[in-house]
């Protein structure tokens, strides 16, 4: 029998409409209130201590109630609270950051433009390409290349993007112009006998396909996630990467790495690109640039697009975009700080450090009658949930996801289910012995799931 709704939970259910939630459930069951968070710990209004092990949604890089970052916001709120980027304004913190942007990322980027979230980045990517191209005389080459599985926001450009069914049904979407290419998930979609080599090759050409079906002077731009975050933390076989960069490359196609969950050491180099040889003309980026703190992101482009989207700038009187806290001062002075202490900690080793223990714990389960696939880059990882390892999944995708992260719940665990795939994302700075007492409550996790399943007549 399920306990009576809180006051809190109450009011929660009628004042708010959570994103990613089924709101009719909710009113039966409630919302989980976290009340404070402390290291790699939140704590409900109960006093429960729970291991966020997804960083919230993938970006408290630090950890919660980091003293420094508190600071730097406390001191920049004192000094100038709040101005913009608009109209030929801007102040010291914008410009430090952009600078600072620039010299980390990779692919020789020249200009930095600033947003609140990874959605209205990836906005202003679409934005950004088609405005250039106008400039250029190229009013056909709009079309943006995505993958299935992939996640690159919600608003109605970068929900399109997105490849993810829940994101398009009753939305109307996605829009025209988008295109999604094959998931690079190598267990999950191989064919029967055919190697990483030959998966990759075919994914490959199914690139060459579309571009020669569209044709590539109506194609702007392959965006893609390093590690596909909200798809299942799927990584991608090694040489897909340079291998679909280089038929962007041929054919004159914007290669843009949505970094918006990968970025700032998480897969062990400071940015995903690096990790997975992709290069860039442009980057997109948010989440732990800030550790979460506060709201912030950033498109870091190449002096190529820049020099065009300038010069039309020139030619029409103004660059018609941009975003009210875009480069909002203590969001800058907040990442400025987190890049200060990433830089100190040497973050991306302390990931390498970290990863194989993650991934060796991850890769434990791959025997248990639940799990199909242990998989990770950095500290990204996920168990994909299958009967008996199976690659077709369950019959009712997602019901035994959600039971497995009730039971890690249970045991004090906080992870996300991707429909059957168990994700999570730790905090970079998470010592081996929480790492170790997050894959404790697994074991006895997957068991109990397990049990539940076959009565269920999951099994």
């Amino acid at each position: 029998m399920s306990q009576p709704l809180s006051n809190f939970q109450v009011r929660d259910a009628e004042a708010l409409l959570h994103p990613y939630t089924d709101a009719v459930a909710l009113r039966a069951h409630g919302a989980q209130i976290i009340e404070r968070g402390e290291g790699v710990r939140v704590f409900d209004q109960s006093g429960r201590s729970y291991i966020e092990a997804m960083s919230g949604l993938w970006c408290a890089g630090l950890g919660f109630g980091n003293a420094e970052l508190v600071e730097a916001a406390r001191a920049q709120l004192e000094k100038l609270p709040y101005y913009h980027l608009f109209s030929a304004k801007s102040h010291e913190t914008a410009i430090e950051l952009g600078e600072k942007l620039k010299a980390m990322v990779p692919g020789q980027m020249a200009r930095v433009f600033f947003q609140s979230s990874g959605s209205e980045a990836n906005d202003t990517q679409i934005k950004l390409a088609w405005y250039m191209n106008n400039a250029l005389g190229r009013p056909r080459k709009k079309t943006f290349i995505s993958r299935k599985k992939a996640y690159h926001g919600t608003t109605l450009a970068t929900a399109s993007l997105t490849g993810l069914t829940g994101n398009h049904t009753d939305f109307d979407l996605p829009m025209p112009g988008i295109r999604h290419l094959s998931t690079p998930h190598y267990w999950k979609e191989a064919e029967a006998g055919e190697s990483e080599d030959a998966f990759v090759a075919r994914l490959a050409a199914e690139f060459e396909a579309l571009i020669e079906a569209e044709g590539a002077e109506t194609i702007a731009a392959f965006i893609a996630e390093p590690v596909m975050g909200a798809g299942g933390a799927i990584v991608p076989p090694m040489g897909y990467f340079p291998a679909m960069s280089a038929i962007a490359e041929k054919h004159d196609i914007l290669t843009i790495s949505d970094e918006v969950i990968c970025g700032f050491g998480r897969t062990g180099e400071w940015f995903g690109a690096e990790t997975v040889g992709y290069r860039p003309t442009s980057l997109s980026m948010a989440k732990q640039l800030t550790a979460g703190f506060v709201p912030l992101s950033a498109v870091a482009i190449n002096g190529e697009m820049a020099e065009a989207i300038e010069a039309n700038s020139g030619r029409i009187g103004m660059f018609g975009h941009g975003f009210t806290y875009g480069g909002h001062p203590v969001g800058c002075a907040v990442a400025l700080k987190a890049l200060e202490i990433y830089e100190r900690l040497d973050m991306p080793r302390v990931v390498q450090a970290r990863s194989p223990r993650f991934a060796g714990h991850l890769k434990s389960f791959e025997g248990h009658p639940l799990v199909g696939e242990g998989r990770s880059l950095g500290l990204m990882g996920a168990l994909e949930l299958a009967p008996e390892g199976r690659r077709t999944g369950f019959a009712a995708p997602g019901e035994v996801g959600a039971k497995m992260l009730s039971e890690l719940r249970e045991r004090g665990i906080i992870a996300r289910a991707v429909v059957d795939s168990i994700v999570f994302c730790p905090a970079m700075t998470i010592t081996e012995a929480e790492l170790d007492e997050i894959f404790a409550a697994v074991g006895p996790s997957l068991d109990a799931t397990l049990d539940w399943a076959k009565a269920e007549g999951h099994l």
